[in-house]
């Protein structure tokens, strides 16, 4: 397949990232996922994208990046409660605690890097504008700003011949999350979204909740529990 058919998929793990994968495969897409290590509590997630890409028989990259500065958020430092506030209060009580500072800009930034490398004719992230817990860089402008500087500071861009960036959920509440991903199969018993890490989801933390909204506004069970 043609290196202008490649998408480079940041790859977390998740429901999300992981319906963005399929999403981008039920589209003819040949995806090259991307996961990186910022110094999350758990690499319980990691695992999960590892499973994910392989069942996808996608390439993986992954990133360790070691930025101390990131242990202002509960997502990176353990000594710092997560949220845990009821499903009706996530995403109104502004910016959350587990807000990893530039988060999706560096992700983007590398993802942006590594398409440029290998010619890939897109960048495919699972960001989510809706039900969500309010993150300033998975809004639309952030996005729309960031295919700018995938035009403008490339070399592909230079050739005009930029990598597009995708957001196939940017407008998905959580249940129209789940129905997509049942539609391109992803395989979601593969999954994990809990900020706490462990052997089960702890239930309480703002992605479990919105995770287990999803599910039941879909009404389907998740095969992941």
């Amino acid at each position: 397949m043609s290196a202008r058919k490649t998408a480079v998929v940041l790859l977390s793990g998740g429901l999300d990232s992981t319906t963005a994968l399929w999403w981008a495969k039920s589209r003819g897409w040949s995806p090259v996922g991307l996961s990186v290590r910022y110094g999350q509590r758990h690499a319980r997630e990691l695992s999960a994208a590892r499973a994910v890409a392989r069942r996808a028989g996608a390439p993986l990259h992954e990133v360790e990046l070691k930025l101390p500065w990131l242990a202002v958020s509960s997502l990176t430092n353990a000594r710092l409660k997560l949220p845990d506030v009821p499903l009706a209060r996530i995403g109104r009580g502004g910016i959350p605690s587990t807000y990893v500072p530039g988060r999706n800009t560096v992700f983007l930034a590398l993802a942006v890097s590594l398409a440029d490398a290998i010619g890939a004719g897109a960048i495919v992230i699972g960001a989510n504008a809706l039900d969500y817990s309010g993150y300033p860089d998975c809004r639309p402008p952030f996005l729309k700003a960031f295919a700018a500087v995938a035009r403008r500071g490339t070399r592909a861009g230079a050739e005009g011949r930029p990598p597009r960036v995708l957001a196939p959920l940017l407008r998905l509440d959580k249940k129209g999350i789940v129905r997509l991903a049942r539609r391109v199969g992803a395989p979601l018993e593969l999954t994990w979204s809990c900020y706490a890490g462990g052997g089960r989801p702890c239930g309480r933390c703002d992605s479990c909740r919105l995770r287990a909204k999803g599910f039941r506004e879909a009404g389907t069970e998740d095969p992941a529990l």
